[in-house]
């Protein structure tokens, strides 16, 4: 009987080992339930003294076999192992490669630190050429005032006495305002040669006191506009900036150009004031304007009286004596009468009357 059972289990284990070269990891598997099997037979048959006899001549034998079979089993990872190498070895190929790149992209790097310089100051230049069409060229100069317009509208309306007709020019006043628009629209420049600017002065310090009588016209003094005191009202337009007819005449006309016979030139609109020129002022004949009005007043006994021992004269040399310096010997300049250098001087009282025809 024991005998039948050893026979057995010789048998099924060559079948196993059959079963294994066919079936690789599952004969593990196939073993296991086998082995029990015969176990779980084996044990009601035999008696507990014998069970170890047979487990320890049974459990040696399969140990070696399963471990032989298990082998195989073992093996695969190995060679999916063996796959590691390769892709460390192909990484450790590439690595040069990316060494080798670094310096390419490094010199990329820099070349565009290089340019980066370049394509900021091409905008900046760029700017540059756009704004400077803005602040290179040169205003255009300004026309300057040939003063037809007003020399026709004095030749009209002032006689060779320098009385105006105030009615003739408020009638022909938009020929007048034209004339003012033009000196504002031109003021003078500094590239004007000094006789230009005196003469611009002049004719506006004039013009503008004749509109000032023409927009209150009739009025019998000009005193008796702006509260008696005309010629400090800021109204008059000239470029950017606004005078009054003392700007003119004393912030600009006299300290600038330092002629007292500027005081011959402009007129006030009054019977004392030395009388309009019935003609326009201009740079070329600024000088014999000059002489002519300052010999004129001078010698015209409705303004001054002069003897050879006593002068009775203008106001105007009074109000204004700093510009005339020693006064008879500025008298005697233009003087048909030759004054002694200690004749006795009086000063006329002023008529502000308005000095129309």
């Amino acid at each position: 009987m024991f005998n039948n059972i050893i026979l057995t289990i010789l048998l099924s284990l060559h079948f196993s080992a059959c079963t294994s070269n066919t079936t690789q990891s599952n004969a593990s598997v196939v073993e296991e339930p086998t082995k029990s099997e015969q176990t779980a037979k084996v044990t009601p048959i035999t008696n507990t003294a014998e069970i170890p006899t047979t487990n320890t001549v049974a459990d040696p034998e399969p140990a070696p076999e399963k471990q032989a079979a298990a082998e195989p089993v073992v093996k695969p990872p190995v060679k999916k192992k063996s796959v590691a190498p390769k892709e460390i070895k192909n990484t450790i190929k590439e690595e040069p490669q990316l060494k080798e790149s670094e310096p390419s992209a490094a010199s990329e790097a820099l070349s565009v630190e290089v340019q980066t310089p370049i394509i900021k100051v091409e905008p900046e230049v760029e700017k540059v050429a756009e704004k400077t069409p803005e602040v290179d060229p040169a205003p255009p100069a300004r026309a300057k005032p040939d003063h037809k317009n007003w020399n026709s509208l004095l030749a009209k309306y002032v006689n060779s006495k320098g009385d105006v007709n105030y009615a003739g020019f408020k009638a022909d006043k938009n020929k007048l305002q034209a004339y003012l628009t033009e000196l504002t629209n031109n003021p003078p420049e500094t590239s004007w040669s000094r006789n230009e600017k005196m003469a611009f002065w002049i004719n506006a310090y004039n013009a503008y006191t004749i509109k000032l009588i023409v927009d209150n016209y009739p009025t019998k003094s000009i005193t008796s506009l702006k509260g008696g005191k005309p010629w400090d009202v800021k109204w008059i337009k000239i470029g950017t900036e606004t005078y009054s007819l003392n700007n003119i005449e004393n912030d600009i006309l006299r300290p600038q150009y330092k002629d007292a016979r500027i005081h011959f030139a402009v007129n006030c609109a009054a019977e004392s004031c030395p009388p309009l020129l019935n003609k326009a002022w201009t740079a070329n004949q600024l000088n014999s304007y000059f002489e002519q009005q300052a010999k004129a007043f001078i010698n015209n006994p409705a303004y001054n009286k002069i003897t050879a021992n006593k002068v009775q004269v203008s106001k105007i040399f009074d109000w204004y004596k700093e510009d005339f310096d020693n006064l008879i010997v500025y008298l005697n300049k233009y003087s048909n009468t030759s004054i002694k250098a200690n004749a006795k001087v009086e000063f006329l009282e002023y008529d502000w009357a308005l000095n129309k025809q």
